[in-house]
């Protein structure tokens, strides 16, 4: 019987030639990332746990972004950034990019593809649930707790039982008014926060190689919401042609057999599927725009992780440009390379960041921002009662700012469209 990509992986990186799920294996970990929020506790364990002769297993492997509450002048927050800080200074890593320096990067995600950390066949663990999104580069990437990190950090290894993979299948030319957010949420709709829980969830078929590489990483980035251990997609030309002038040759393609076994496949259609949202307050309640349209909004949000990539922008522009918001809406690019990408890259003659000012957005600097609340002052933070669409990756109570609100999730398309009408609107409207 073959193995599953996810299986191969665990394989090399454990020195076996074969791994069944279930089988628990030593990993020997490439990469290991945290950032302002773990990033402390992870140093804080690692110290106690190693004493006085603690070491770090290997200063080139540990990466560290802080990305969470940086812009705000909350005490505690600008303590844990205080902490990294000392901590990469007094080990002398290089790979650590302080918010106060040329050298900021923005969001950890999306500024490890950037940065050439993301390559195919390697094991990242990272302190982030959100670490799945690099399994768009062909490698497994999971995140951990802080105990299991400050292990990580002091031997390089890590204990895992080896998951099951489930497979989905997406097929056909996806229509202008999809993007791969609308894909992950009506996966989220089947299967249910938790029907892939400890599982690789792997995503393949002409769809999903027509996508971009920003596309993919929104795909792998939302499996963890339905408790996904991983989400991957085999590297292929578009893999190779980002990662080419970012990082070095030092990366082994590996795919999936034949014959591999699966716990389950899903097979979709995407000319079937409709423009989508997940209605407060889980990730995996799933409805069409077009049910939820007309619903009153007061704010809305493009950014984060999952939705603040140059691509969701594209989109957002598509539908933005020559027309006035009617909402509040708070555009957060996910990186500073991103950013620079708003002032530099044109749509019909116009640079992105003037289609969305002169639109009446607002837009600030890259961090994780209102995804996960964050102190009072934190750009975008929803205040009670308010109704939010927004393109980030969690709707639980609270996610956002106060419990009192409602999130939507949706595509950046649909959000676009929908700050234009001040409604949930169906961004078909404009395409």
């Amino acid at each position: 019987m073959g193995m599953t990509i996810t299986e191969k992986i665990l394989a090399k990186s454990s020195g076996k030639k074969f791994v069944t799920p279930g089988e628990n294996i030593w990993l020997n970990v490439d990469v290991l990332m945290t950032h302002d929020v773990c990033g402390p506790p992870t140093i804080e364990i690692w110290k106690n746990e190693f004493g006085d002769a603690a070491k770090i297993w290997d200063k080139n492997k540990v990466v560290i972004f802080p990305d969470h509450y940086i812009f705000t002048t909350n005490k505690q927050a600008n303590r844990n950034i205080e902490i990294v800080r000392n901590f990469a200074t007094e080990h002398k890593l290089k790979h650590y990019f302080d918010p106060n320096s040329e050298n900021y990067k923005g969001v950890c995600h999306i500024a490890l593809a950037e940065e050439g950390y993301n390559l195919p066949g390697k094991v990242l663990f990272g302190t982030d649930s959100h670490t799945c999104t690099s399994g768009a580069f062909g490698m497994f990437a999971t995140g951990v707790g802080n105990t299991d990190a400050a292990f990580i950090l002091g031997t390089g290894k890590i204990w895992e039982k080896v998951p099951e993979s489930i497979k989905f299948v997406f097929n056909g030319n996806i229509p202008k008014y999809l993007t791969a957010k609308d894909l992950i949420l009506q996966i989220l709709g089947d299967i249910t926060t938790d029907g892939a829980t400890y599982c690789a969830m792997e995503f393949a078929g002409n769809t999903v190689t027509q996508l971009s590489m920003e596309e993919r990483m929104t795909l792998t980035n939302m499996a963890i919401e339905s408790g996904g251990m991983n989400g991957i997609i085999a590297a292929d030309e578009k893999t190779i042609n980002y990662i080419k002038d970012k990082a070095n040759n030092n990366y082994e393609l590996f795919y999936s057999d034949a014959d591999a076994k699966y716990k389950a496949i899903y097979e979709y259609d995407v000319s079937k599927i409709e423009p989508l949202v997940a209605k407060p307050h889980s990730p995996d309640n799933k409805a069409t725009v077009k049910e939820v349209s007309g619903t009153k909004l007061t704010k809305c949000y493009i950014g984060s992780c999952t939705g603040g990539k140059i691509t969701d922008f594209r989109f957002a522009a598509q539908i933005i440009k020559g027309n006035i918001v009617k909402v509040p809406t708070f555009l957060v690019p996910a990186t500073t390379s991103t950013l620079e990408q708003l002032k530099t890259e044109k749509y019909a003659g116009e640079y992105l960041i003037n289609i969305f000012e002169n639109a009446g957005c607002f837009i600030t600097r890259p961090s994780c921002a209102a995804c996960l609340g964050g102190p009072e002052d934190t750009f975008g933070r929803a205040k009670e009662n308010e109704v939010i669409i927004s393109t980030t990756n969690r709707n639980f109570p609270g996610r956002m700012g106060s419990k009192k609100s409602s999130v939507y999730l949706a595509s950046p398309l649909t959000v676009a469209a929908s700050a234009l009408m001040g409604v949930i609107t169906d961004p078909r409207s404009f395409i």
